[in-house]
């Protein structure tokens, strides 16, 4: 439907004759941003679940400099839209929103307010004047009208709202943060979002978070997602990239890809604007963000952060000020990948329960206090049914492609168990030329669907991701590699769940069998290319295979026989 069409269907002069369910009272959920529509598509469900006596409609205010992207969400949710003039012409017994700054028609229905961040901690430019206003206060006709309800998530900031706006006095309802109780159950589910978002396998994930505005985190440095996965070991972190959807509506996803695709082509993990911030922080290691909610988030749910950007217009005196002072900030231009080590080394468990404490009081109850304050505002009693708990988060689905490839540094040395290749890889998108030492050797490697045609025609190791389904294929795909990249000198593939052909220019085939987990092409091939340059053996050969400084595979090498040339 066009946003200027009226809604006959479940409201309008004659919606019944033609509606199927009879409800007794009728909820708007007003929607005008991306952030604020997600945040009640995401708790509304559970409050009104299997409730035929409230029907749900929601309006759609496209006044907001951010409302690019509203319309899409709410159709591809299923839900009934109709266009905010008529709003004014229908008598809904309640309006629901998480977007304050909102003109709702005149009339006497409660409008309910819930928080779409972490309580009244920033300040925002105001859309009816050139002055700043605190985000989340909604305008005077509705708090002078006695209509608007602010639900908020600790007393505190009843007293702040109180202290810099006299007018909200009696017009707040002590909830709790539904968000909040989600991502703390969700906890429970955090190998599984780990493993959807790859780093099941002992790597960690460090997420990038940043809010909206000159003063946030990629206003001030939108190359640090790109700097971080040059400084961190590709086969030991991953990289997510969490940006408001401020963001997304206000420049638009081509332009937030334009801008991160140097990282994009290194692997970092682009997480959409719509629900899968949750499950990436849920999953995530380390949190290096500014002044947001996410950022306050992470924090509460004691993960490791590191600040690297805090703007001025974050508010005194809130939680997210305690955050700035308790949590070490990062340094753009000292050694990241140190400062990353360090902040999850030296991360003390519950560090920042003072600032959970001060910006939600007694989770796990928001979603209960929530529904019993919608039925309240409505005048109809809550369900019979059990009180609402944190709905289960969705699936990590982000946007993502693989890392197609990498200077490679391998380091030779041994043991009392016998030889030792040390592997460190680095997206070549983002990283320079490795320099070589004694016994240190550097390489290029590549799948062999690397686009930048540049890179492909330079490398050493040409690898096929995916791997083949027999040996023989195996072998068909070394020789037709091997003639593709004449510049290359060994070639790469996965055979089963362990093994790996690597084939040379000189005809020679060498088996890598990992004697633990499956084994990356990549990896075998760095282990093969380090023995030939140090001159070690290839046949009957047991090498320990380290990963960083936390993963070590043994590698077995053996020479089949050699390729037949033609």
């Amino acid at each position: 439907m066009h946003p200027s069409q009226p809604l006959r269907v479940p409201v309008g002069p004659d919606a019944h004759r033609w509606r199927t369910f009879r409800a007794e009272k009728t909820l708007v959920v007003a929607a005008r941003t991306v952030t604020s529509t997600v945040r009640v598509l995401e708790c509304l469900p559970t409050l009104v679940r299997d409730d035929s006596r409230v029907s749900v409609v929601f309006a759609y205010d496209l006044t907001s400099a951010f409302s690019d992207g509203v319309l899409q969400l709410l159709h591809d949710a299923g839900c009934r839209v109709m266009p905010w003039e008529q709003l004014g012409r229908i008598s809904p017994d309640l309006i629901v929103t998480a977007s304050e700054n909102i003109d709702v028609p005149d009339g006497d229905c409660p409008v309910l307010v819930l928080p779409h961040g972490v309580g009244f901690q920033k300040l925002v430019p105001d859309s009816r004047s050139a002055r700043e206003r605190l985000s989340g206060l909604v305008p005077d006709a509705l708090l002078e009208a006695g209509r608007a309800w602010l639900a908020v998530s600790h007393p505190e900031q009843e007293e702040q709202l109180l202290a810099a706006h006299p007018k909200t006095a009696g017009r707040t309802l002590p909830v709790g943060d539904p968000c909040f109780d989600e991502l703390l159950g969700a906890m429970r589910q955090r190998g599984v979002h780990r493993r959807e978002l790859g780093v099941g396998d002992g790597r960690r994930l460090v997420v990038v978070s940043s809010t909206w505005g000159p003063t946030s985190l990629v206003g001030q440095d939108p190359e640090l997602p790109a700097r971080l996965l040059r400084a961190l070991p590709y086969d030991e972190y991953r990289v997510a990239l969490v940006v408001h959807p401020n963001v997304w509506a206000g420049h638009g996803s081509w332009q937030i890809r334009t801008l991160q695709a140097a990282a994009l082509d290194a692997g970092l993990l682009l997480v959409p604007p719509v629900h899968a911030w949750r499950p990436a922080l849920v999953a995530a290691d380390l949190v290096i963000g500014d002044h947001g909610s996410v950022t306050l988030y992470g924090a509460c749910l004691d993960i490791p952060v590191l600040l690297a950007a805090f703007g001025p217009d974050a508010v005194p005196g809130t939680a997210a000020f305690d955050l700035a002072r308790l949590a070490p900030r990062l340094d753009p231009r000292a050694d990241l990948a140190g400062q990353v080590e360090e902040a999850v080394r030296a991360h003390a468990p519950q560090r920042y329960s003072p600032v959970a404490e001060r910006a939600f009081a007694e989770p796990g109850q928001a979603h209960a206090r929530l529904r019993s304050a919608l039925y309240g505002l409505m005048e109809l009693p809550e369900p019979a049914t059990a009180a609402p708990c944190a709905p289960a988060l969705g699936g990590a689905d982000v946007d993502a492609v693989p890392c197609r490839s990498w200077r490679v540094a391998t380091a030779v040395s041994a043991d009392d168990s016998g030889p030792v290749v040390t592997v460190r890889r680095h997206p070549a998108s983002v990283s320079g030329a490795v320099e070589e030492g004694a016994d240190t050797f550097a390489h290029l490697a590549c799948a062999e669907d690397e686009p930048d045609r540049r890179l492909a025609e330079s490398a050493s190791v040409i690898v096929r991701p995916g791997g083949a389904a027999t040996a023989v294929g195996a072998l068909r795909w070394i020789a037709d590699a091997l003639e593709r990249f004449p510049g290359c000198l060994l070639t790469a593939v996965a055979t089963d769940s362990r093994g790996v052909l690597v084939g040379l220019r000189d005809g020679r085939i060498v088996e890598a069998t990992s004697t633990g987990a499956a084994l990356d092409p990549g990896l075998a091939a760095a282990v093969v290319y380090a023995r030939l340059r140090a001159g070690g053996p290839l046949t009957d050969a047991l090498v320990a295979l380290r990963i960083g400084a936390a993963r070590t595979e043994d590698v077995a090498l053996r020479v089949r026989a050699a390729r037949q040339s033609g």
